[in-house]
């Protein structure tokens, strides 16, 4: 049974922040920090999603071996995170780049970037500091300019993409990514109504998808812009694209006996993950044959059954764990040639 008799992580820059599934994180990671030294003495962890470094706070303190490097898009996210992990300077490599940038930041960290490291965290989808900003356009409750860019030194915000693009695009990025069934429809109401007047605020879409999504829909299908929003940010962002270059990478990284957990928010980011993670958790060896053939057997051994969900403690702890979607799983062998 894993301690978990150390400070909860404390609030950051004025955002209430309390890290999703955190002690089910130091459950399946802390094994592979605690085995390569006493404390963590020598053990690597890759917080891929730093944030405002909730996380990353408690593994430092539990472990006062651990070295953490911290990758986050946002800079923001890397000030008040820097900030907050000021106690363990020593101890921290922050590195400003999107999670498929793993090889980049290990160089930086003056580390491998294969079976380097011992523990990866992936904490996925919007942060808690950019939906509590009212003015990153990420909320639909609150009217603010349709940014919704993690990082907002460069790429197009969600005002642009809805203002240029074209009917099939729009159409195809609100299925794709939203799931969203009507997205033909608003996309049509989107071209009708930025040749009046371009969008600027998340209001202005907030009340077009009040008009475009039937009252039927609206009434047993959650907030009608719960779906357009979420594929927005995922087209900003790249988000998907980011994902699948980051999780072989983030996997490829682990030495023998290092850990990941991955926390998924929807069903498109678990796909991502599921695709890499069970192919590289089964044997390649010809079935029938009386011995695994070397090179052949798993890389992966998986440490969850399926996805795991939050509890009903935990979703009422912390109402953002509800969606969340965990995969974790160890290496058991190197890597193949």
């Amino acid at each position: 049974m894993v301690d978990h008799e150390v400070n909860e992580p404390s609030d950051a820059d004025g955002f209430a922040h309390v890290p999703v599934l955190l002690h089910r994180a130091v459950d399946l990671l802390g094994p592979a920090i605690t085995a390569v030294g006493d404390g963590g003495a020598g053990a690597y962890m890759i917080d891929a999603t730093l944030g405002l470094g909730g996380h990353s706070e408690f593994f430092l303190g539990k472990y006062p071996g651990l070295h953490l490097i911290g990758l986050d898009r946002d800079t923001n996210a890397l000030r008040i995170a820097s900030e907050r992990l000021a106690p363990f300077a020593d101890r921290t490599t922050f590195v400003h780049t999107t999670y498929d940038g793993i090889e980049d930041a290990l160089e930086q960290a003056g580390l491998p970037s294969t079976e380097a490291v011992h523990a990866i965290l992936f904490d996925l989808g919007v942060s808690s500091m950019q939906l509590d900003e009212a003015d990153r356009g990420f909320a639909y409750s609150i009217d603010a300019p349709l940014d919704m860019r993690m990082d907002q030194t460069v790429g197009l915000t969600a005002a642009e993409v809805l203002n240029t693009y074209s009917h099939g695009d729009l159409a195809r990025i609100l299925s794709t990514y939203g799931e969203e069934r009507f997205a033909g429809k608003i996309a049509s109401e989107v071209l009708r109504q930025r040749e009046r007047e371009p969008f600027t605020t998340s209001a202005a879409l907030v009340e077009l998808l009040y008009r475009t999504i039937p009252a039927a829909t609206r009434r047993t299908g959650g907030h009608p812009a719960k779906r357009t929003f979420q594929a927005l940010r995922i087209e900003v962002n790249a988000e998907l694209d980011s994902l699948r270059a980051a999780v072989p990478a983030g996997l490829d990284a682990l030495a023998v006996g290092g850990r990941v957990v991955f926390m998924s928010y929807q069903s498109l980011e678990d796909r991502v993950v599921k695709a890499e993670l069970v192919p590289r958790s089964k044997s390649t060896s010809p079935e029938g044959l009386p011995v695994e053939l070397p090179g052949m057997g798993p890389e992966f051994r998986i440490l969850t059954r399926g996805a795991e969900r939050a509890s009903e403690q935990e979703i009422e702890e912390n109402p953002r764990s509800a969606p969340v979607r965990l995969r974790a799983a160890e290496r058991i062998s190197r890597r193949r040639a």
